[in-house]
């Protein structure tokens, strides 16, 4: 059960214990790490082996307790420092909501709201972000990770950062990065709210915003996201492409990095990657709390999340899927061989695959490495291999020359 710790005196006495467990284990890790045949990879260093298990354990705390909350977007809009940041406000969109995603923001109450998001890259003359797009200008509209239920893509989010000055130096010069803050899910013990489809209602709204606000043209847009935010990117190309809305085109491709794809767990089973990929991931709390799933279910029955492709793209338990992503623009999947959401990120793949072909489908997975490491700076050499072979990818989506 997640947050079994969220009330005090609980919380304290936990995370004191927690932080002295911590200091007694840092020598006896680094002492075990001295030796290349005992940590999670021969190829690891001492210092990733110990950094993976700082972050998981870290999680874990924050699982067992509470999540971080950012401030809300009004508090950061009034505040002295929102040009600094590259803050705007996205319009919400409800006349571009429809279909299924309609019925299922229906059934969970959900409706369009006002959201926003941060400006990374090129400014205007007058130093504000979100300057009108000039012609021919490229921009990454990116959705953060967080499990759908934290994160977000304020400067504060290090992480995030890490990940767009990545884009930024590999990607081809002069272009924007677009971080969309969608509103993200909870579930008992805390208060519900925001479940599916919320994120993906906000989602719609800042591609709405880029095209129709700033003008960006669709053929200049890659939708990205990492980790949940690569499912909810996977999402928002698919719902434009099953739409086919006459003044809202499609983007020219997406980028997926670590996309969460079976929040039901359907893969956990035998020798699956949850359990071999255990030492070399730091995630667990995360996928194994069930947590994500109760809280983006909302009122929808309880095994949505393993059987609607909206939920859970790389689900065990999908159903007539073949065709789901054929429309769908040219797609870039990074994953990492560590991970331990390995299994349905490869189904995943597979089904993209099938229905678009080898020539629509960029699939990279660098074989040691943890989850969403485009966002660690630790993480290489993985990381920067892996931003030059995207950033391939990238040109040619664009029509750009190498």
């Amino acid at each position: 059960m997640a947050f079994t710790f969220h009330r005090q005196p609980f919380k304290a006495v936990y995370k004191a214990t927690t932080v002295l467990y911590v200091l007694v284990s840092i020598p006896v890790w680094v002492l075990i790490a001295i030796v290349p045949a005992w940590r999670p990879r021969r190829s690891w260093t001492v210092g990733r082996t110990l950094t993976v298990k700082l972050i998981r354990t870290y999680i874990t705390v924050m699982f067992n307790t509470d999540l971080p909350a950012s401030p809300p977007p009004a508090i950061i809009a009034a505040s002295p420092s929102a040009k600094e940041v590259g803050f705007a406000w996205v319009d919400p969109a409800p006349d571009l909501i429809t279909g299924e995603i309609r019925d299922l923001a229906q059934a969970n109450g959900v409706k369009a709201e006002k959201s926003c998001g941060y400006w990374y890259g090129p400014r205007g003359a007058d130093g504000a972000p979100g300057q009108r797009a000039s012609k021919g200008e490229k921009v990454i509209l990116h959705m953060h990770g967080g499990g759908y239920v934290m994160g977000t893509s304020h400067p504060a989010n290090t992480p995030m950062v890490a990940c767009y000055n990545g884009f930024l130096e590999h990607f081809p010069k002069g272009m924007r990065i677009f971080g969309c803050d969608y509103r993200v899910a909870s579930a008992a013990p805390f208060p519900p709210a925001n479940p599916f489809p919320a994120a993906l209602i906000d989602a719609v709204a800042a591609y709405r915003y880029l095209v129709e606000d700033v003008g960006f043209e669709p053929e200049n847009i890659i939708i990205g996201g990492d980790s949940a935010g690569g499912a909810l990117a996977l999402a928002l190309g698919r719902y434009l492409a099953i739409n086919n809305f006459p003044n809202l085109r499609n983007a020219a491709g997406l980028l997926l990095l670590s996309p969460t794809a079976d929040w039901a767990a359907t893969h956990d089973e035998g020798d699956c990657a949850m359990k071999r990929n255990s030492p070399t991931d730091y995630v667990q709390a995360i996928v194994s709390s069930d947590y994500t799933r109760r809280a983006l279910v909302g009122k929808l029955p309880a095994d949505t999340a393993a059987t609607n492709i909206w939920f859970s793209p790389g689900s065990r338990r999908l159903n007539n899927v073949q065709g789901a992503f054929a429309s769908l623009p040219p797609v870039c999947m990074v994953t990492g061989g560590g991970e331990i959401t390995l299994d349905p990120m490869r189904l995943l793949k597979d089904r993209l695959l099938e229905d678009m072909g080898e020539e629509r489908v960029f699939y990279l997975e660098a074989p040691d490495a943890s989850h969403d490491f485009f966002t660690a700076p630790w993480h290489e050499p993985e990381r920067t291999d892996g931003l030059r072979k995207v950033a391939e990818w990238v040109r040619k989506v664009w029509g750009e020359g190498s």
